[in-house]
């Protein structure tokens, strides 16, 4: 397999990747960004450890879906990721789900 092959192939996975996040975003409540991994999900909770005088997060999710092109699965039923970097954590807004006005 040439290099020019396996490009192509990697922009294929890819894309396949962002049609699948799109077709399943409005499912999730939340997304959640740690320094390794993008994960949608629908329970999230962030804990702030310390030990020995080291500031780590502690990320619990519940019924997710993970951005990574290499798994064979993607969806799965609970996640904890340890990590000492930034994790952001936002509440994705359903925009089929607003109550009408009234007019």
């Amino acid at each position: 397999m040439s290099e020019e092959d396996l490009e192509q192939f990697e922009s294929e996975l890819e894309l396949a990747l962002y049609k699948e996040y799109r077709a399943v975003v409005g499912i999730f409540n939340y997304a959640v960004e740690t320094e390794r991994r993008f994960y949608l999900c629908n329970a999230v909770d962030l804990k702030v450890r310390t030990e020995g005088g080291d500031v780590y997060y502690e990320v619990s999710m519940g019924d997710a879906w993970v951005w990574d092109m290499y798994r064979a699965e993607r969806f799965i039923k609970s996640a904890k990721v340890l990590t000492f970097r930034d994790v952001s954590i936002e509440e994705i807004e359903q925009k089929d789900l607003k109550v009408p006005t009234a007019e």
